[in-house]
């Protein structure tokens, strides 16, 4: 069951690559999704917001050479996960192993729903079925 906390930004210069992104996060039951089309505003959500981001889908060409995704993203504690698409066209280094749990670089133009199910295993892990309180009780229901 996914966690309806969970904050996520989607940064993007097109209107419709955001939208996209969202719907496929509505999806997999993930609504706390806000959008943000450029640089500028994206420093500024992670900067001054109150509390951090669990989750950036960025474009990497969005800042155009003029800012080091993966230092970015390693050093903030603002942002938990990242996910940079587009990454070959922008033309992103590998990233080291160690640093592939916090940040993920896809080279697909627009990130689809395989990438983000399997990202959201890492971002939102599903919960033992034992601290999950309805499955024990449907578990028990269906023992006895």
């Amino acid at each position: 069951m996914p966690n309806k906390a969970l904050r996520i930004l989607i940064v993007d210069e097109q209107h419709f690559h955001r939208m996209k992104i969202e719907r496929l996060f509505n999806q997999l039951d993930y609504f706390r999704v806000a959008p943000a089309q450029s640089l500028e505003e994206l420093l500024t959500l992670v900067e001054y917001g109150c509390e951090p981001f669990d989750l950036v889908v960025v474009n990497a060409a969005i800042a155009n050479g003029a800012l080091d995704w993966l230092g970015f993203f390693l050093n903030n504690p603002q942002v938990h996960y990242a996910l940079i698409y587009d990454g070959e066209q922008a033309q992103l280094p590998p990233i080291p192993g160690c640093a592939q749990q916090k940040v993920q670089v896809s080279h697909g133009v627009l990130p689809d729903l395989g990438t983000l199910v399997q990202l959201m295993t890492v971002v939102d892990p599903p919960m033992p079925a034992e601290e999950q309180p309805w499955l024990t009780r449907l578990y028990k229901q269906q023992q006895g």
